[in-house]
């Protein structure tokens, strides 16, 4: 189930959780949704309506609605599931943390799996930053993928946190087998750096992301450490990408 699952998911790895979402409203040039209707629409009975519901809560936001998805979590629909997933990334709210990394924990579906993560990455809580680890390490790739970018936005509050998510997020940008993680997981590399003093944690990791700058056989990837490096600014990464543009090897 999970081998099918992943080549299932390959396709959509780079993009967002909402993009399809997103062009498919921008093309439809209807109006948004009523809240009051759609709210009416996640209790009702037909699992096509509560689908459409949650969606419509991708784009509204609207507090009346968090108690309700939270209980959609549960639905035997996995479209309900996966929608109402998305829907608490954009109506984030502490009471709804426990609840999506319980289902992250149980979930056989991939989408709703990826929409977890990507929900948990918005809500900037803590308790989360454990289940997004176990995620990158051991999930789907396109799990992966968003549990990598979720860790740059929790860790960066804390910074025993920096510190507990920067050995994964290495490991990832190392030896995960796809490129788009390892990309995500230089991205994720970099924004954290920017938080640490100069210390063992931060000059491991510029080390990863100059083995990968000169190493990975990916330029996305390598281009993404590149940027990284730039934006935190450390001078023995900027020294190694001016010695690799002389000799022209980036």
């Amino acid at each position: 189930m999970k081998k099918n699952d992943e080549l299932s998911l390959i396709e959509a790895e780079l993009s967002s959780p909402l993009d399809q979402i997103d062009s498919a409203e921008s093309a439809s040039e209807i109006p948004p949704p009523d809240p009051d209707r759609m709210l009416g629409l996640l209790e009702s009975e037909e699992a096509s309506e509560r689908t459409i519901a949650a969606r419509a809560f991708c784009e509204l936001e609207d507090r009346r609605s968090i108690p309700l998805l939270i209980k959609l979590l549960n639905d035997s629909c996995p479209l309900v599931r996966v929608s109402t997933t998305y829907a608490l990334g954009r109506n984030t709210d502490p009471s709804a943390v426990e609840p999506l990394i319980e289902l992250l924990a149980r979930d056989f579906n991939g989408y709703v799996r990826k929409g977890i993560v990507w929900a948990l990455g918005n809500s900037k809580d803590r308790r989360a930053l454990q289940p997004l680890i176990h995620a990158v390490k051991t999930d789907i790739s396109a799990v992966r993928l968003w549990a990598a970018s979720g860790l740059a936005q929790i860790a960066t509050l804390d910074y025993e946190d920096i510190i507990a998510a920067i050995p994964p997020l290495i490991q990832g940008l190392r030896r995960d087998s796809t490129a788009a993680v390892r990309s995500n997981c230089a991205w994720a590399i970099g924004q954290l750096c920017r938080e640490l003093p100069s210390n063992v944690v931060y000059a491991t990791a510029i080390d990863a992301l100059i083995e990968s700058l000169v190493e990975d056989d990916d330029f996305g990837v390598k281009d993404d450490a590149r940027s990284a490096i730039l934006k935190v600014g450390d001078p023995r990464g900027l020294q190694m990408i001016e010695e690799l543009e002389f000799e022209g090897l980036i």
